[in-house]
């Protein structure tokens, strides 16, 4: 059993939202319910009586009440609340006093912050609504964006879903290709667009992506121009963005159907056109309400910081925060410039909750910054991290650098949901390299490959029963074709989420990585993540990617790549070093048959590294049907490993 990093106090755990909730179940249910992990066994035995406690609970608003709670159609036909009609911004918009503060914006450079208070952001909210409705947008239409991560996005989206239209929104560091192939799908009839964005100290002007995607978008009736690096005037034949805010109007919301489109995600699209996974207006508010208030554990006045952009799932999942009237901290830049500016961010905001990637805390961790010596992080109490696993030496810096007082949480969701699946709470203790459970109302578990569950070996992430905030539909896929493909075809009915996951005896969970990218050799299915947790603790290393790929006559090839760090360069000593690390941290299966000095890892425009693309770039497919160019954060990196797979065939063919 791993060690235990980090105990909740009794004191905590008596404070904390999550027994606030458990006490009122006591008494609606008439039986105890001393932790979460007996929270957990009754949500999944009764899975419908979980989530209509979480709306009387938090008293979700519905202006017709439901006539099931949920429909008999097995998984991903499911439909919840059926007959239920509500607004998500309404539930976003119905707490916090008009004179406190909503959201908290500040951009890299540690410019002055500019608050907006609730009143300011429900006035906000309501203009830009009658402005739409004025322009002709009704329920059902889409309005498209290109917005880095400001007021701008929140206006937007809360706008949108008051008047009962569906949200798409791209960062600005999407290149003009990725955001339309995105975009256009969804025939929107109106863009919102900002001008650019900041980046490591520097002004990306996008105006010329914008009159791209202007030119190639023909359905869009209306452009909205945000004029956020200078104020220059708006390109002809587009709105000011002032316009939208400039004539007040009573905050109205559309009454819609449970299941009615609230937002569209796109998966990472590393080949083909990425998907559009379509959420609705009733399961985000649900999802928003569990996630926020049971595991953030946030209270009315209380400040969230998620360093995110508006590209990855995580900037939708911070809205959750507005359901229980909190504030919303929005940093526009990089984590990175200067070094430790997200923790400094933290601290100048007096923000309670963090929320930022795994890879941010190893990059801040590389620069040598202890956060807790150069600023006040005492009103922090929770960091949160996504994106990818926790290294165990990302554990030990938290605490050591941001505070022994901070309850680390490591969780595993997705874009797929808008939401998590695991993840800590207030009962578990922390571990190194583990997270802390299922969360409640997940019928998650561990299969092998004949579907059976297992318990401390590692297997598939599968969902057994369907959660709210599940998507309602995928674009363009009206007989669910593409769905069922993605997540059901392995086991029908059962979600099959594509991660290797290990539940332990304890209760907790360790997530491997991408089973269509795990390394299986010989039989043996080792994590990528493993080998990235202990080789990206070498100062040596900068980054590394390891790829599988099976060859003729049963053989397989494991290839690790280096990028080595600033100074250092593959040499033999290196090489043995990597060698004798993953042989001792790890196991003699985990050294590679190759190791390979690369220039650079390619990622998606969310950050995750290119393993399934490289695979089949090995395998022999060509570059352009490995990988959507457009989909990626460096082309020229994914094109040096196109040329080094074509090398490889040719010396071992």
């Amino acid at each position: 059993m791993t060690d235990i990093l980090w105990s909740p106090s009794d004191a905590r755990v008596e404070s904390s939202a999550l027994r606030g909730f458990l006490d009122w179940l006591q008494e609606r249910e008439g039986r105890g319910f001393p932790d979460h992990d007996a929270l957990w066994e009754w949500s999944v035995a009764d899975i419908d009586r979980f989530w209509t406690a979480v709306v009387e609970y938090y008293r979700v608003e519905l202006s017709t009440p439901w006539t099931q709670v949920r429909t008999a159609d097995p998984m991903p036909h499911t439909r919840w609340f059926t007959g239920a009609r509500l607004n998500w911004a309404r539930h976003a918009l119905r707490h916090g006093a008009d004179d406190a503060a909503a959201l908290v914006c500040l951009q890299e450079g540690g410019g002055p912050a500019r608050e907006i208070t609730w009143g300011e952001l429900r006035g906000s909210v309501a203009a830009a609504a009658a402005w739409l409705r004025r322009a002709g947008v009704r329920p059902g239409d889409r309005v498209a964006a290109y917005l880095p991560d400001t007021e701008h996005a929140v206006i937007g989206v809360l706008a949108t879903a008051a008047v009962g239209a569906v949200w798409a929104c791209c960062s600005p560091d999407f290149g003009a290709d990725g955001t339309i192939g995105r975009l256009a799908q969804l025939e929107p009839t109106v863009l919102v667009a900002a001008d650019g964005y900041h980046w490591n100290g520097r002004e990306i002007d996008r105006s010329d992506v914008v009159a791209q995607l202007r030119a190639n978008l023909p359905t869009v009736r209306h452009v909205v121009h945000v004029p956020y690096l200078s104020d220059r005037p708006a390109p002809d034949g587009s709105t000011p963005w002032a316009e939208l805010l400039a004539e007040p109007a009573p905050l109205e919301f559309a009454q819609v159907e449970f299941s009615h489109p609230l937002w569209v995600l796109f998966t990472s699209g590393t080949t083909g056109l990425p998907k559009g996974l379509v959420h609705g207006h009733g399961g985000i508010t649900l999802e928003g309400l569990r996630w926020a208030g049971l595991y953030c554990g946030l209270r009315e006045g209380e400040r969230m910081f998620a360093f995110t952009s508006t590209g990855w799932a995580l900037w939708n999942m911070q809205l959750g925060a507005l359901t229980r009237g909190a504030t919303i901290v929005l940093y526009e830049g990089s984590p990175g410039h200067p070094a430790g500016a997200v923790f400094e961010v933290a601290a100048r905001t007096r923000t309670d909750l963090l929320l930022l990637g795994a890879a941010v805390v190893t990059a801040t961790a590389s620069t040598g910054v202890s956060p807790r010596s150069e600023h006040d992080l005492g009103r922090l109490r929770h960091v949160m991290v996504s994106g990818s696993a926790l290294p165990s030496a990302g554990y030990h810096w938290i605490l050591e650098h941001v505070g022994p007082h901070v309850r680390i949480d490591s969780t595993s969701g997705g874009t797929d949901i808008s939401g998590a699946f695991v993840g800590g709470n207030e009962y578990a203790p922390v571990r190194v390299g583990r997270i802390g459970g299922r969360l409640a109302g997940v019928d998650c578990a561990s299969w092998d490959e004949d579907g059976r569950p297992v318990v401390g070996t590692v297997g598939d992430l599968v969902l057994t029963q369907p959660l709210p905030s599940m998507p309602v539909y995928l674009w363009n896929d009206p007989d669910a074709v593409r769905y069922t493909e993605s997540y059901f075809d392995t086991w029908p009915g059962v979600w099959r989420h594509g991660d290797w996951v290990t539940f332990h005896p304890e209760g907790d969970v360790s997530i491997h990585g991408r089973s269509d990218s795990t390394l299986n050799r010989h039989g043996v299915r080792l994590g990528s993540s493993d080998f990235y947790d202990v080789l990206e603790t070498l100062p040596e290393i900068a980054e590394t990617l390891v790829v599988g790929v099976e060859e003729p006559d049963d053989g397989y090839w494991l290839g690790l790549f280096v990028v080595p760090a600033e100074g250092h360069v593959l040499d033999d000593a290196l090489r043995a070093t990597v060698v004798d690390t993953l042989r001792s941290r790890l196991t003699p299966r985990h050294v590679p048959d190759e190791i390979i000095e690369a220039p650079g890892v390619p990622h998606t425009l969310s950050g995750k590294r290119l393993e399934v693309p490289i695979k089949k770039l090995l395998a022999g497919r060509p570059l352009e049907k490995a990988a959507n160019i457009a989909s990626v954060d460096d082309p020229d990196t994914l094109r040096w490993y196109a040329g080094f797979a074509r090398r490889r065939a040719r010396r071992t063919g």
